[in-house]
């Protein structure tokens, strides 16, 4: 029986990031007109209304719900959770790399470039809060520009 429970262990991991990579859009799909599901997202909270294009990427979404979580605890003025939410976008986006790169490289170099001022403005020794404004407003402003490109 010990043998078993010591197999359970590894094959539920390996479930577990099979079914984040499809949440994230790691397989191509044919159909571009559904949405996936938003797994990342774990607030009911966002700055605008969700769109319901998909980019050339895929689902930007769950992504996007990310940045607009972190937006929203940034307007409230909690950088440091702020910081702590930013690491699920990093995470989540690292992760669908592999997926979602070969889509549209283009559009995925924009959108990394996009993560990065966002990750730096909250990571900072010293953040304040209009520097991650307004890196945060940028990059709103690039989920919706791909998302609109269509």
């Amino acid at each position: 029986m010990r043998h078993l429970n010591l197999l359970s262990r590894p094959i539920a991991a390996i479930s577990a990031i099979a079914l984040l990579a499809l949440a994230a859009g790691c397989s191509k799909s044919t159909d571009t007109g559904t949405a996936g599901p938003a797994s990342f997202a774990t607030s009911q909270t966002t700055s605008a209304p969700q769109a319901k294009a998909t980019s050339k990427l895929g689902d930007l979404s769950a992504f996007r719900n990310i940045a607009a979580d972190v937006s929203a605890i940034v307007d409230k003025g909690d950088l440091p959770a702020a910081k702590a939410r930013i690491k699920d976008l990093e995470v989540a986006w690292d992760s669908a790399e592999a997926g979602l790169k070969p889509r549209a490289a283009d559009d995925w170099h924009r959108l990394d470039k996009a993560i990065d001022p966002a990750l730096s403005a909250l990571r900072a020794d010293a953040p304040n809060q209009t520097d991650c404004k307004k890196a945060m407003a940028d990059l709103l402003s690039t989920f919706d520009s791909l998302q609109a490109k269509l």
